[in-house]
């Protein structure tokens, strides 16, 4: 194997693969990345055996073949490279000479014939769709992720087809929900929905990142998502189970809603959550006429209290909350104002922007 290529089309390669190989495996192979020369160019693969990316490079191949090679330090060398070309060439034994300008390495690799193969999804139905609109729910649904890998069915986003033509996600750890729901026509053939697990979910949004302009496709097959954009294709192995009846949780308008300017709701929420308890951020939020206060006691370390003026007239109410669950949630919206919605102590709070439930979070109470 021998070839040259654009040293940022390499490193473009190796990046994307930082999230998906395995650093401590009982597998040393799954620390790789499997490069593949041939006349139609280059070929970079990733795998850990649940998440796979192979992307696509041109190259001038005067040699084709195939090594397997150690991801980090490939990356470590290739971004540290002094010129915009590189080489690679397949020695005995697996070594593989890389040379760019006046710098020579000659590393260690493996023999491709072990690298795991990926596997084949064909007859997935794959869809054409919006990466802006995909790349939206992911970051509105991300956050509400558990991360309590006994309870693995929560442990990735929920992805659910309408009959609308809309495409429903949802996330939830048990303390806060949330559901986005939006226009993404084709259709999935998906009997139910099916659960997307966080690691794969992290990995496509950050090819969507990427240039969320370009032409996607996404689609399903039995227990594997794929996804598609030119150059590049990702599998994904989905969780295994029954999401819980989501639906159930959130609650039909709340007894009392208040529209609150969500900039000054969040950073107040910010200033007031310093003085929270270690690791619980409880704030209390109390609504009284015209007045939406915010309040923290830390024995250890004082109080904090703010004002935010609301147009409220209900009763009043003291409810505490996890700031952090009402931050994660204020960072994603685009609204000048939001809609909160409380019913009592021990009923959750629903944020959404106001006339507009089809982003829509739910946060359950704390003791404070």
């Amino acid at each position: 194997m021998e070839f040259r290529i654009a040293t940022d089309e390499l490193k473009k390669a190796l990046y994307r693969a930082q999230g998906i190989v395995e650093r401590k495996t009982t597998m040393p192979i799954l620390a790789n990345v499997l490069v593949n020369a041939s006349k139609s160019g280059v070929t970079v693969t990733a795998f850990d055996l649940d998440i796979g990316i192979v992307s696509e490079h041109a190259a001038e191949v005067s040699k084709p073949g195939s090594v397997t090679i150690n991801a980090k330090y490939l990356f470590d060398i290739v971004q540290n490279l002094p010129d915009a070309q590189v080489s690679l060439r397949k020695l005995a034994n697996n070594y593989v000479d890389i040379s760019s300008g006046s710098a020579h390495f000659k590393i260690v690799g493996m023999a491709a014939e072990e690298y795991p193969k990926l596997p084949k999804e064909d007859n997935a139905p794959l869809v054409q769709i919006s990466g802006n609109v995909l790349l939206e729910m992911i970051k509105k649904t991300q956050f509400a992720i558990s991360s309590d890998e006994t309870r693995y069915i929560l442990n990735g986003v929920f992805f659910e087809p309408q009959a609308s033509g809309k495409v429903r996600m949802v996330a939830t750890d048990g303390h806060r929900l949330s559901l986005i729901e939006r226009e993404l026509t084709g259709d999935f053939k998906l009997k139910g929905g099916v659960i997307i697990p966080r690691k794969g979910l992290m990995e496509l949004k950050r090819l969507l990142d990427e240039a969320p302009d370009a032409e996607c496709h996404l689609g399903f097959a039995e227990n594997m998502a794929l996804f598609k954009k030119p150059g590049l294709a990702m599998l994904a192995r989905l969780i295994d189970g029954q999401f819980p009846e989501y639906q159930r949780v959130i609650p039909k308008e709340g007894e009392k809603v208040v529209m609150v300017p969500k900039t000054s709701f969040l950073e107040s929420l910010k200033r007031i959550a310093l003085l929270s308890a270690d690791k619980s951020y409880a704030v209390r939020i109390g609504l009284e006429e015209n007045k939406l206060l915010i309040t923290a006691n830390n024995p250890d370390l004082g109080e904090a209290k703010d004002v935010l003026a609301v147009a409220y007239q209900g009763g009043d109410i003291t409810i505490g909350f996890n700031a952090r669950y009402l931050t994660d949630v204020l960072s994603v919206l685009e609204t000048d104002e939001v809609s909160f919605e409380l019913g009592d102590e021990h009923s959750p709070g629903v944020i959404h922007a106001p006339g507009d439930r089809s982003f829509t979070a739910v946060v359950m109470p704390m003791r404070v």
